[in-house]
């Protein structure tokens, strides 16, 4: 366990993150008002979400690689932080929903009803808090592996043979 404890510690940070990020989005009337660009704004979610895979692996190149980690030591670390997210999901989708933004779910339902995206039938079955947690882990996976794999690569150590001064 001690071996990936800073995996561990930022999976926790980025659960944090996460929770205020969906704060900020109901305090800022994304969840209400705003909704028709709640999907535009979550995208910049993506920064915070490099920084803290940036600010992790960076971590453990230091602290547990002694500064010299390749990309595959730097990738599986990340796969690791992405299945911390994952595994709290459900959990984090649950605050979410009906703590942080209770009407959120309803809210999108009227608006892609309203917009004729979807009838009200069609609407309530697809926007439910299972189909968001769903979401939430293939979105974690996914992101999660691909940003994590862009940071290892930008974090690696060159060696020798890969590094040459001009």
């Amino acid at each position: 366990m001690k071996k990936f404890s800073i995996e561990i510690k930022w999976g926790i940070i980025a659960i944090i993150i996460f929770l205020a990020w969906m704060t900020l989005e109901k305090e800022l009337g994304f969840h209400d008002e705003k909704i028709k660009w709640q999907p535009l704004f979550n995208l910049l979610y993506i920064f915070p979400t490099f920084l803290v895979y940036y600010l992790a692996l960076r971590e453990k190149k230091v602290k547990y690689y002694q500064q010299n980690m390749n990309w595959k030591q730097g990738l599986i670390s990340a796969i690791i932080i992405s299945f911390i997210i994952v595994l709290f999901s459900p959990i984090t989708q649950f605050i979410t929903h009906e703590f942080i933004s209770p009407d959120f779910l309803d809210n999108t339902i009227n608006y892609t009803v309203s917009r004729k995206k979807f009838t009200l039938s069609a609407a309530k079955e697809y926007t439910t808090l299972t189909s968001s947690i769903w979401k939430n882990i293939s979105d974690g996976l996914s992101f999660g592996v691909v940003i994590g794999a862009i940071v290892a690569y930008l974090l690696k150590t060159n060696t020798a043979s890969t590094s040459k001064i001009i």
